[in-house]
C-alpha cells in the first residue's frame, strides 16, 4: 500500500515547505523507495498560467502541458524525475471538476457542500497518485499556511485521510518558525506553539516538527517543542538557514528526517543513503575554480522566482564547469541604445529571458544587438529568442520596423506571428503550445553538437511563433534555423554563425535541468562565458607586454 507524508506550514509562508519536501523524497529515494511529490494551492485560479509573475513566481510547465506552481521544478531537480498533471491541484481545479459533475447531475439531487463533496474530490486527487502503484510513498505538499481560510478543506481532508488509512500509513510534517531575537539573545518556540495549536484544533496532529531557525536549537529547547506539542523530542528537527537549497537534503539526513518518517510509517529502513552524485556536486558548487558574470535581461528581474528555473539551471551548469555563475540582473525597461554599453560591457554572456507583453521589450533588442556586435554569448528562451529574429531583421536585413505581431500587430514585417492554430482561441488559460514536442536538430549545427543527437524533445510555452517566410532571408544572412518541429515545422532553434555563441530557442530547456542531469545547452553556455572571459584575460595580457616592451 502507497504510505502518505504531508507537508503543512506554520507562523509564516516561504519558509521552505517545498525544499524540505523535496529533500525528504530524494533521503527516501536514495533509501530505494519510489517517491513522487505533489503541490495543493488553494488559490481559485484554475492553475498559474495567467498569473503575473509577481503573484505567484514562474509558472512551471511539464512534459504533459501542466502549468504549474513552482514547486514542482524543484520537485524535478532533486528527485531528477519528470511530473505531471496530476502533481499539481488548485482549489479552482477542484471547485471546477464538482461544480461540472454538479451540472452533470452526478449528485443524485444532493446539496453540495464543502463536506463531504469537496474534500472527498481533493481526498481522491490526493491518492490518484497512489493509485497508479508507481510510487511507494506520495509527499503532499499543502499551500499557504495554517489557519488560512482557504487552506481549511485541504487540513479537514488531510484529517479524514488519517482516519481512513490509519496513522501508520499516513504521516504530517509541520514546518514552522523559530524565530531569534537579537535583543534578548533567545529563540522562541511561542509561534510554534501557536501554529501546532491551531492545526491540532482543525482535527490533524502533527507526527515531525521540522523548525526553520537561523540558530542551533539546542537538546532543551528541542524538549520543550516536543513537550508542549505533543511530539517525540526525535521527531523534533532543526531546518538551519543553509548557504544552497542544495545542501537541505545532507543536513536532513544529518538530522535523521527520513529514519523517523520510514519509522512512523513502519517501513524498512533500505539503504543507506550515499548521495555521491549529489555530494559531488556540492563541492564543486562550494568550491569554484572560477567566476563568470551572466547578465540576465528580463522584465520581472526585482523577483528571483519569476525566472527561477533559468537561476538554478546556471547553477547546475556553473558545477559542472567548476565556476561560480554570477547572475547580474538587468531590467530591460531601463535599457536603451545609450546606455547598453556601459550596462553590458563587463558581462561575460547575455541571456535574455521569456515573458509576455511590450513593457521592456525594446530594451531586449538593444541587448541582443550589443551581444550579436561585440560577440558576447548569447542565449535567448522563448521571447528571448524571438526578440533576437527582430533584432537581425530590423539592424542586418534592414527591414526597421521589424517586430513580433503581438507587439505591434501592424508591422509590415511581421518576423514573429501568431501560431495558425491559435487564432481562434478566446480563452486565455491552458491553451498555449504547451509541454514537450519534438525537434529535429541540423547535424552540422552548434546545437547537434551540444546535445549530441539530432532529434531532441524540450518543453514549450508560446504562442507566437517564427514567420517562415522570412527563412530564406534569415539564411542567407548567416542566421540559420537549425531546430524545426518534424511534424509542424516551426522554427525551434535559431543559430548565428560566425559568431562565438549565439543561440536562440522557442523552447524552455530550463524545466528540463536537473542536479544530476544538468541541461547541455546551459553547461555550454557557461563554458562559452568561460572561454570570453580567458580570451579577455589574453588579449589584456598581450597588450601589456607590448606596452612593456
Amino acid at each position: 500500500m502507497t504510505k502518505y507524508i504531508f507537508v503543512t506550514g506554520g507562523v509564516t509562508s516561504s519558509l521552505g515547505k517545498g525544499i524540505i519536501a523535496a529533500s525528504l523524497a530524494k533521503l527516501l529515494q536514495a533509501r530505494g523507495y519510489s517517491a513522487t511529490i505533489q503541490k495543493f494551492d488553494p488559490y481559485i485560479n484554475v492553475d498559474p498560467g495567467t498569473l503575473n509573475p509577481y503573484e505567484h513566481g514562474e509558472c512551471y510547465v511539464t512534459d504533459d502541458g501542466a502549468e504549474t506552481d513552482l514547486d514542482l521544478g524543484h520537485y524535478e531537480r532533486f528527485l531528477n524525475t519528470p511530473t505531471s498533471q496530476a502533481n499539481n491541484v488548485t482549489t479552482g481545479r477542484v471547485y471546477q471538476y464538482v461544480i461540472n459533475r454538479e451540472r452533470e447531475g452526478a449528485f443524485l439531487g444532493k446539496t453540495v457542500q464543502v463536506i463531504p463533496h469537496i474534500t472527498d474530490e481533493i481526498k481522491r486527487r490526493i491518492r490518484l497518485l497512489g493509485n497508479e502503484n508507481k510510487y511507494d510513498v506520495v509527499i503532499t505538499e499543502l499551500g499557504g499556511t495554517v489557519g488560512d481560510i482557504e487552506s481549511l478543506p485541504y487540513i479537514e481532508a488531510v484529517r479524514q485521510l488519517k482516519w481512513e488509512l490509519g496513522n501508520e500509513n499516513c504521516l504530517v510534517v509541520h514546518l514552522t518558525l523559530i524565530p531569534y531575537l537579537k535583543a534578548a539573545k533567545e529563540l522562541k518556540t511561542k509561534p510554534t506553539q501557536h501554529s501546532v495549536k491551531m492545526l491540532s484544533e482543525n482535527g490533524v496532529h502533527p507526527d515531525i516538527i521540522v523548525c526553520r531557525t537561523e540558530e542551533p536549537l539546542y537538546n532543551d529547547l528541542k524538549k520543550k517543542i516536543a513537550l508542549f506539542c505533543n511530539v517525540r523530542p526525535e521527531a523534533v528537527i532543526e531546518a538551519r538557514d543553509a548557504d544552497t537549497i542544495y545542501g537541505v537534503p545532507i543536513e536532513m539526513m544529518v538530522e535523521k528526517l527520513d529514519i523517523i518518517a520510514l519509522k512512523l510509517l513502519e517501513l524498512p529502513l533500505g539503504n543507506e543513503p550515499e548521495l555521491i552524485k549529489w555530494k559531488e556536486f556540492l563541492t564543486k558548487l562550494r568550491y569554484p575554480k572560477t567566476k563568470v558574470t551572466v547578465g540576465l535581461i528580463g522584465k520581472y528581474v526585482e523577483l528571483q522566482d519569476a525566472y527561477k528555473s533559468i537561476l538554478e539551471s546556471l547553477i547546475h551548469a556553473g558545477a559542472v564547469n567548476e565556476c561560480k555563475v554570477e547572475v547580474r540582473n538587468i531590467h530591460s525597461e531601463y535599457l536603451t541604445p545609450e546606455n547598453a554599453a556601459e550596462k553590458l560591457q563587463n558581462l561575460d554572456a547575455v541571456l535574455v529571458a521569456p515573458g509576455f507583453g511590450s513593457r521592456g521589450i525594446e530594451g531586449k533588442i538593444d541587448a541582443i544587438r550589443y551581444a550579436r556586435e561585440e560577440n558576447i554569448p548569447f542565449f535567448g528562451i522563448c521571447l528571448g529568442m524571438q526578440m533576437a529574429a527582430v533584432e537581425f531583421a530590423r539592424n542586418v536585413l534592414g527591414h526597421k520596423d521589424a517586430h513580433s505581431t503581438e507587439m505591434n500587430a501592424d508591422t509590415q514585417h511581421p518576423v514573429i506571428h501568431l501560431m495558425d492554430e491559435q487564432k481562434d482561441i478566446l480563452h486565455k488559460g491552458g491553451t498555449m503550445r504547451l509541454g514537450a514536442y519534438e525537434c529535429t536538430l541540423d547535424p552540422a549545427s552548434r546545437m547537434a553538437g551540444i546535445y549530441g543527437k539530432t532529434l531532441i524533445q524540450e518543453r514549450h510555452r508560446h504562442r507566437y511563433e517564427f514567420n517562415n517566410d522570412y527563412l530564406d532571408a534569415f539564411e542567407k544572412s548567416g542566421m540559420l534555423p537549425v531546430g524545426k518541429n518534424p511534424s509542424s515545422g516551426l522554427v525551434e532553434v535559431i543559430e548565428l554563425t560566425g559568431h562565438p555563441f549565439f543561440i536562440g530557442t522557442q523552447f524552455h530547456p530550463e524545466y528540463k535541468s536537473t542536479v544530476e542531469n544538468p541541461h547541455p545547452l546551459f553547461v555550454a553556455f557557461v563554458k562559452a562565458a568561460k572561454q570570453r572571459q580567458e580570451t579577455k584575460k589574453e588579449e589584456a595580457n598581450y597588450e601589456k607586454n607590448l606596452s612593456h616592451n
